[in-house]
């Protein structure tokens, strides 16, 4: 695609667009209508990706161009692209060529279905075929299949939906972008107080009070689970290394089957009476041990504000 078609941008003479940082790669989502390119997106979406839905391909390179400018902090694009038309293909081969010029890393989804079963899907919804006109629903059909039989012999990812329900295409999407097992679940713990209210938003609620409370020691009372002083005491207390011993193990249980289930953040809280001490302190405990099972775990502590300074 030449410069005048205002497809690529002229970055010549001196002029050239910063390099794409080594993380930064853009995930081509399209395939057969109907066959669940809206929620790939959404699975995409919570995997981390910026994604963009309803993308003429021609508008790909500047949005690429933005992505990685100085300063942005987008390092993972996916743009959910409906090839609807030749003139939409065409636009789309020389988009992939120039990404390839660019060292831009980039990967094509695909999602495909049998025809019957894409008939039943747009029936059941009640709209036509973009590429229907007027026809038969089978003509658009064929119509885009084969319009699409090159791109998906150049897909890296090709996922048949013809008998998959919407939470096992999500499973198949975290399995082809992330690999397999817990390492896809993302856990957050987070601390609280007891006195202030139980969390609404927990999947799993553990009680500390059955510990000694570090605030009737005088040389503790001021200070919170994230010092040294009160880590040590909670976590030397008896019961603490018994309880993350046996709580640990179950949790890792969940989880598993959390990623086999399609759930894929999974929110812990520890509590305690003010939520200064001893729920800190184990939250930290409990995220370090699921850390070294290779899980992405983030922490924080919703009380640590009422903290007098």
């Amino acid at each position: 695609m030449t410069q005048e078609h205002g497809l690529i941008p002229d970055h010549s003479e001196g002029k050239g667009r910063p390099e794409p940082a080594d993380d930064f790669e853009v995930l081509l989502v399209t395939g057969m209508s109907g066959a669940g390119r809206s929620r790939a997106a959404d699975s995409v979406e919570d995997m981390g990706w910026y994604v963009v839905d309803n993308l003429p391909p021609k508008l790909l390179i500047p949005l690429v161009d933005m992505m990685t400018s100085s300063g942005s902090k987008v390092h993972k694009l996916a743009a959910v692209i409906d090839v609807r038309s030749r003139s939409y293909f065409d636009d789309l081969a020389a988009v992939l060529s120039h990404l390839d010029d660019l060292g831009v890393k980039y990967r094509i989804l695909f999602l495909d279905a049998d025809d019957e079963v894409l008939i039943t899907r747009f029936e059941s919804v009640r709209r036509p075929h973009p590429l229907q006109h007027g026809r038969r629903l089978v003509d658009g059909i064929h119509e885009e299949r084969e319009l699409l039989a090159h791109l998906k012999e150049r897909a890296d990812v090709v996922i048949d939906t013809t008998r998959l329900s919407i939470h096992q295409l999500s499973t198949k999407l975290y399995d082809a972008l992330l690999g397999t097992g817990p390492t896809t679940v993302s856990v957050h713990i987070f601390s609280f107080g007891f006195k202030y209210g139980v969390p609404l938003d927990a999947d799993f609620v553990a009680d500390m009070r059955f510990l000694p409370n570090p605030f009737w020691v005088p040389e503790l009372r001021d200070l919170t689970g994230m010092n040294a002083a009160v880590s040590d005491y909670v976590l030397n207390s008896p019961g603490a290394q018994e309880f993350l011993e046996s709580y640990t193990p179950a949790i890792l249980t969940a989880i598993r089957g959390y990623s086999r289930e399609d759930k894929h953040f999974v929110t812990i809280a520890i509590g305690c009476t003010g939520g200064q001490h001893r729920s800190v302190a184990m939250s930290e405990e409990l995220a370090k041990r699921l850390r070294n099972h290779g899980l992405s775990v983030t922490v924080s502590a919703r009380e640590l504000h009422r903290h007098r300074s």
